[in-house]
């Protein structure tokens, strides 16, 4: 089992957006940077656990815990011109951009990134790593136990 930080723009899908989705499931859709499309690809099992973490916002952090309920599949956005994703290089023969489902847990109080930068315990989490865009980023097992332990 792995673990991992996903962020997402809580105007476009929080923590409050999956409890409530049909299945408490939400597809991760939109991610278009190769690295993250890439966990999701080829390391990200059905049962991973999710750091549910809200992004460019007024306070940003760890919101909820969800956890990946699908193997990886082709992000439908990358297909539609209407969409903010679409991408006229992506066929559906050769899909560029991939997705996971992922499941509602929990919410939690929200965890915000000065907090999480108190701990020396998580000082190596790559969210707290200077000029760290990534939407998705691994957490180590030691990690996980820590949040999940003490500050949620």
């Amino acid at each position: 089992m792995r673990y991992w930080l996903m962020k997402s723009e809580p105007d476009e899908a929080s923590i409050d957006h999956l409890a409530h989705a049909p299945k408490k499931t939400l597809p991760w859709t939109g991610v278009r940077n190769y690295q993250a499309r890439n966990f999701m690809r080829d390391q990200m099992q059905i049962g991973d656990g999710v750091l549910f973490y809200h992004s460019s916002c007024p306070e940003p952090g760890i919101a909820g815990i969800a956890k990946v309920c699908s193997t990886a599949y082709p992000d439908p956005t990358q297909f539609d011109p209407k969409s903010d994703y679409y991408d006229a290089k992506s066929t559906q023969e050769t899909p560029r951009w991939m997705l996971v489902d992922v499941k509602f847990v929990k919410k939690t109080p929200l965890i915000p990134l000065a907090t999480l930068r108190e701990h020396q315990e998580l000082a190596d989490m790559q969210v707290l790593a200077r000029g760290n865009r990534l939407s998705i980023t691994p957490v180590t097992d030691a990690q996980w136990r820590f949040i999940t332990e003490h500050l949620i």
